[in-house]
């Protein structure tokens, strides 16, 4: 006869979701913090947006974290940079730069985390399950940080940035993507190799 107090196993479960919403939480920190430390190295001044590592957190964030807490993760960073916090390119912060010729960029941040996080999470639990092997895990998270996190990044960084700034679309293509295309790639290629690391040193992390 079982001596288990019938109270115990949803305290248990409770104790357990409390345990995962924790770590959760300290994930999107962590990550957050990420973005926020790439952001305030020193970038290359191209133009009115200058070239950052930012991106290169946005694309960890979606592949490590998933569509969900990767999305998250950018959105706190978004609200500290909102509420002034110098977490920004150049250490700085405000509202300000929503509406400046970065805007776009920033916004898309959070469209970039969650496509990327969900176009890569076929490769990332194939990976972790070892149902793929790292190169074909590598392709597919490459078409994610392309697809999913420079495509967005592109689609609302320049239209925003040529209306701020009132550049002639040829130029304002050239400042807000041409210039960005060769750093970009390197990103996504470092995201990648970073992420496949990661999940192969933690398969148990990411197999659900």
């Amino acid at each position: 006869m079982s001596t288990e107090n019938p109270s115990s196993a949803p305290a248990g479960t409770a104790a357990r979701s409390n345990d995962g919403a924790a770590r959760a939480l300290v994930r999107v920190a962590v990550f957050a913090a990420l973005i926020a430390v790439l952001s305030i190295l020193p970038g290359v001044p191209v133009g009115p947006v200058p070239i950052t590592l930012q991106t290169l957190g946005v694309l960890l964030c979606g592949m490590l974290l998933g569509p969900r807490l990767g999305t998250l993760a950018v959105l706190l960073y978004l609200l500290l940079l909102a509420i002034g916090l110098p977490v920004g390119s150049g250490m700085r912060g405000g509202l300000g730069l929503f509406v400046g010729p970065t805007g776009g960029f920033l916004i898309g941040f959070a469209v970039s985390a969650l496509l990327v996080g969900l176009l890569s999470r076929p490769a990332v639990r194939g990976l972790a399950a070892g149902r793929i092997g790292p190169g074909r895990a590598a392709a597919g998270l490459a078409v994610a940080g392309v697809l999913g996190g420079m495509v967005p990044s592109y689609a609302l960084g320049v239209p925003v940035l040529q209306l701020v700034t009132g550049l002639p679309w040829p130029q304002a293509l050239v400042s807000g993507m041409v210039l960005f295309l060769p750093g970009d790639l390197i990103k996504v290629a470092l995201a990648v190799l970073i992420t496949i690391g990661v999940v192969r040193a933690l398969p148990n992390a990411f197999a659900r």
